[in-house]
């Protein structure tokens, strides 16, 4: 099945693989691809519609990005996006200015928009919740460049009080930019922003549905794999496990698992792993208890950068011990998804920065001399949950909370020892299973702890990702009528759309305070309890 499509060029914008979801979401498949691919690629291409990203570059310097000609003159619609909307001015005629060259105010947060001239793409769809917001829109600005002077055939589409020009419109030719981000959550009508331009602009249907992906997927993989035998990596993880049962589906007992126990899972993972995909499921999977080999090779290491290139390495070579044993398979099959591929062609672009490694872990040795197959690789996360379901996994493996490729190795901070790793284990379940087993009341409500929606949900549900740290420090305690002097936990759990941003969740203290009393009176070893309430930013989700 070919479906309608919709291209985007990234001009190296941390948010562009939030453009990209949301347009997912709205059941139209698309794309990433670096503003510097061939007009011939985009020509070919065969998309309904083109969005410029955003990115950190100013189109007044004299060597920066720029859209390639045919985006203007294939004649289909273009969206622009913040740097993608100062790129379309200044290719097409326009003037961009520097904040300081226009004398104007550099704008980054929150903003309101009034809409202007009734644009095909903002029509009706500003806020109306009081007469005072008739016609003004919230939204997330970020940017220093603005449009001075708008190109010949564009019209004023949205104005700020600092930004006289915040979005505009050539709509003979379907051209659209927005000095804003429509992809965040920040600016409430977004979604609906980009929902128009893609069906109501661009036509584009809704033909982008996991449960027609899999009949597609199973088709190409039989097609692509034919009577060879395959071999999988399964972590455990939702990824991996969504590819297993999907190459399952498709060939059955041509594909054998290779599941490396390294001892860094949460409790009982590794017998749940086995439990579903060898005992429930059928699938064929070979358990290698690895964990002597992981604990000597992170002996005495405490920096997280080091300990993540162990636990890689190890996890690779392990594997490929084992797939040797395996002469027939031909292919091996990874977990991969979008994000992932996005990142990996993304590396070194401009504007971009590392914070830390990647934390998923393995990869495609060069001398195993197999054929890659990622049948996952077109697929955002929530969408691999949506395939998940839709396969028939349990809903409460497919959406699990994020679990770092490295394990527990980078949620126990400084060495990692088995007494570390076992406390952590214990600790991490009692916190989990607390979350799971508490439903949020009308009281929760009623304190602004969650929405009237939110009733009965449990904490798990209500948190986008919730795990214990263990702490390299240790603190002076009382049990009974003797001082202990054991160690310390950190609980953190927090709420976010997109993983680019996230809140600290504010769960009730009468939770938090039963996860405490269980942690300290069921883990020996373990004397305090305490939560993180830093947001991302400053602090990132994880703490290593």
């Amino acid at each position: 099945m070919t479906h309608q499509k919709i291209l985007i060029l990234d001009f190296g914008s941390q948010l562009t693989q939030l453009i990209a979801r949301r347009v997912r979401e709205a059941k139209v498949f698309c794309e990433i691809h670096p503003y510097d691919v061939s007009e011939e690629f985009i020509r070919n291409y065969g998309a309904q519609g083109i969005i410029l990203s955003g990115g950190p570059s100013s189109v007044t310097e004299g060597d920066t990005p720029r859209a390639p000609e045919i985006v203007f003159t294939l004649g289909i619609p273009v969206l622009g996006i913040c740097y993608g909307m100062q790129t379309m001015a200044q290719q097409l005629g326009g003037q961009v200015m520097t904040a300081e060259a226009a004398g104007k105010a550099r704008e980054f947060g929150y903003s309101e928009v009034r809409a202007h001239g009734h644009s095909a793409l903002l029509k009706g769809l500003a806020d109306f919740t009081t007469a005072e917001s008739h016609g003004m829109f919230k939204v997330w600005m970020s940017h220093g460049d603005s449009v001075m002077e708008l190109p010949a055939g564009f019209k004023l589409m949205a104005s700020t009080p600092s930004c006289p020009i915040a979005g505009m419109a050539d709509e003979v030719r379907k051209f659209y930019a927005l000095q804003f981000h429509p992809e965040v959550t920040h600016t409430l009508q977004g979604r609906a922003i980009l929902e128009r331009f893609v069906h109501g602009i661009c036509g584009c249907g809704t033909d982008w549905v996991m449960g027609d992906y899999i009949a597609e997927a199973v088709a190409s993989i039989r097609a692509q794999v034919g009577s060879d035998d395959v071999i999988l990596g399964l972590s455990g993880g939702v990824d991996s496990s969504v590819a297993g049962a999907l190459i399952h589906r498709a060939i059955g007992d041509q594909l054998t698992c290779v599941f490396v126990d390294h001892g860094l899972l949460r409790l009982s993972e590794g017998d749940m792993v086995m439990d579903m995909f060898a005992r429930n499921l059928g699938v064929k999977v070979i358990r290698v208890d690895a964990v002597d080999v992981f604990m000597r090779q992170l002996s005495g290491v405490s920096d997280p950068e080091q300990k993540r290139k162990i636990i890689g390495k190890e996890f690779v070579e392990v594997f490929q011990a084992e797939s040797k044993k395996l002469a027939s398979a031909k292919w091996l099959a990874q977990g991969t998804i979008y994000p992932d591929v996005i990142e990996s062609a993304g590396k070194g672009k401009k504007g971009a920065h590392t914070i830390k490694s990647h934390h998923n872990v393995g990869g495609l040795p060069e001398d195993m001399h197999l054929k890659l197959l990622e049948p996952l690789r077109e697929l955002f996360k929530d969408e691999v949950r949506e395939l998940g379901i839709a396969l028939g996994l349990p809903r409460e493996m497919v959406y699990r909370h994020p679990f770092p490729g490295p394990g527990l190795g980078v949620r126990i901070l400084g060495e990692v020892k088995r007494e570390s790793v076992s406390l952590l284990q214990r600790a991490d379940d009692i916190f989990i299973s607390e979350l799971r087993s508490t439903v949020a009341s009308a009281a929760h409500a009623a304190a602004d702890l969650c929405s009237a929606a939110d009733i009965g949900k449990s904490w798990y549900d209500l948190t986008s990702q919730a795990f214990a740290v263990f702490l390299p420090v240790k603190s002076v305690g009382v049990m009974g009528d003797g001082r202990t002097y054991e160690n310390v936990v950190a609980l953190r759990a927090v709420v976010t759309s997109d993983f680019m941003t996230a809140h600290w969740a504010q769960l009730p203290y009468e939770l938090l305070g039963r996860v405490s009393n269980r942690i300290i009176n069921e883990v020996r070893g373990l004397n305090r309890v305490v939560y993180d309430v830093s947001g991302k930013p400053p602090a990132t989700i994880e703490w290593e």
